[in-house]
């Protein structure tokens, strides 16, 4: 049974999470907690080098250390249901919709949560590294956030799902970036009924 690395706050393992429980694959938990700094240290770092969550240690050893290998893995070797489409087409909106919210929505919450948190002082960046906060990119990504939650609600009108005619690995990072938002108190308005709906 494969083991997942998790922290049930944060973000992107529950991405995975969600992934792993649609397509009914069972796993055993460690909880590895951030709140405490635990995936830098030692024995976290033996397991995933890059310290970060999730991390999905597969039952021949392989490791795969991100959202991304992880959702792959999972759809091929438990193609129902298709998170990642079941066309070329669909696979390239699921695609080209993952990207875009990660990169204009979660990216802007990164921005705002840490480059403001007294909690992120020299961890400004996820990783093995630390870094320190620029205050102007909270900013930015407060701004850069309004904007794709107007151009995301835009998008939804007329659609029942993100990126196609059925639920998908899209519409999970959706959910989970409106959902995350709370956190820098940068949620969607009352005027983005089609995001809420």
């Amino acid at each position: 049974m494969p083991t997942f690395y998790d922290f049930p706050m944060a973000p992107s393992p529950r991405r995975a999470r969600i992934v792993l429980l649609e397509k009914k694959i069972a796993f055993d938990t460690v909880v590895i907690n951030l709140m405490e700094q635990e995936q830098l240290g030692d024995a976290y770092r033996k397991i995933n080098p890059r310290c970060m969550i999730p991390t999905l240690a597969l039952d021949d050893g392989t490791i795969l250390d991100d959202n991304a290998s992880i959702l792959a893995w999972a759809d091929a070797e438990y193609p129902d249901p298709p998170l990642l489409g079941s066309t070329p087409t669909e696979r390239a909106k699921v695609a080209g919709w993952i990207s875009r919210t990660e990169s204009e929505g979660l990216m802007a919450i990164a921005e705002v949560l840490r480059n403001s948190s007294k909690r992120m002082e020299g961890r400004a960046l996820p990783g093995p590294d630390g870094y320190e906060q620029i205050p102007e990119l909270a900013e930015r990504g407060k701004k850069r956030l309004a904007v794709f939650w107007k151009a995301l609600n835009e998008h939804l009108k007329g659609r029942e799902y993100l990126a196609g005619e059925q639920f998908s690995a899209a519409d999970i990072v959706g959910l989970v970036t409106v959902d995350f938002s709370k956190v820098v108190k940068q949620q969607p308005s009352d005027e983005h009924a089609e995001l809420w709906r």
